[in-house]
């Protein structure tokens, strides 16, 4: 598998898919329901089709599991493109500028190939398993950190299915209010990833995180140098097929992940 080529065939969708999403966003959107509490949009349709024909139209044996149709393709393929068209749904509904698109590809369950492309300032980030990380300005180095006496900045992920009133996510959410210096939601994940691996924020943290926009923005910024451990402070490395029980995380430079381990720990206690 050539996986230079299949960064530059993904780059191009997302840009492509992007173009769509920013020609589009300041018009009539039709809204739906999901089941779970979510919603998706006309232009969500719209940008994983586009996204679906340059994918499938260049790896037709490739298996794909996108956001809003589903899985296609080879159902025992040994390798899986991950897409999700419009992250940030809710952000675009209520006029909020704040989405990414986002691609991932993984070679039996592992992720290989992350591209996750900013439509607003039409800015692409991108990472191969072991060749390291790019962004619009070059190779990403990990960020420095600067143990702030405030505390830090982190970004707040959870599942769609995990209930307002599950006492473990009550837990967390305290105390990383009190800890940090500010806890972002940003309601679109893999933007929050490519804040981590460019250094605008110091930590992500996911509570049984969406199983299609991890593994992308996870891979760039694991090759960005930051460091990704589960809740029991085990590797994690954004596998596919986990059950959303073990897709709990936290993500930030090596200086802090310990810190940030510990206060989980205590909280979930």
């Amino acid at each position: 598998m050539d996986l230079d080529h299949a960064r530059r065939v993904a780059v191009a969708a997302v840009e492509a898919a992007g173009d769509l999403l920013r020609e589009r966003v300041s018009g009539v959107l039709e809204v739906r329901a999901k089941a779970g509490g979510d919603i998706v949009t006309d232009l969500d349709v719209a940008a994983e089709k586009l996204l679906l024909e340059r994918l499938q139209s260049a790896f037709p044996d490739h298996r794909v599991i996108a956001e809003e149709s589903g899985m296609s393709g080879d159902p025992d393929g040994a390798w899986t493109w991950l897409v999700d068209p419009l992250d940030g749904t809710s952000n675009v509904a209520l006029g909020l500028p704040l989405y990414v698109v986002g691609v991932a590809l993984c070679h039996e369950g592992l992720p290989r190939l992350g591209v996750v492309h900013d439509p607003v300032g039409r800015r692409t980030w991108s990472a191969v398993r072991g060749a390291g990380a790019s962004g619009p300005k070059g190779p990403l180095a990990c960020p420095r950190y600067d143990d702030d006496p405030r505390g830090p900045v982190l970004a707040w992920t959870q599942g769609h299915g995990v209930a307002r009133d599950d006492p473990a996510l009550r837990a967390l959410k305290s105390a990383l209010d009190v800890r940090a210096r500010r806890v972002l939601q940003l309601w679109a994940p893999m933007l929050g990833w490519v804040m981590l691996a460019r250094g605008d924020i110091d930590a992500v943290v996911g509570y049984r995180a969406e199983a299609v926009d991890l593994p992308g923005g996870l891979l760039i910024a694991q090759e960005a140098g930051l460091t990704v451990r589960g809740f029991d402070g085990s590797r994690f490395d954004g596998r596919t097929g986990l059950p959303a029980e073990r897709r709990s995380f936290v993500a930030a430079h090596p200086a802090l992940v310990d810190d940030l381990l510990d206060l989980v720990a205590a909280a979930t206690r």
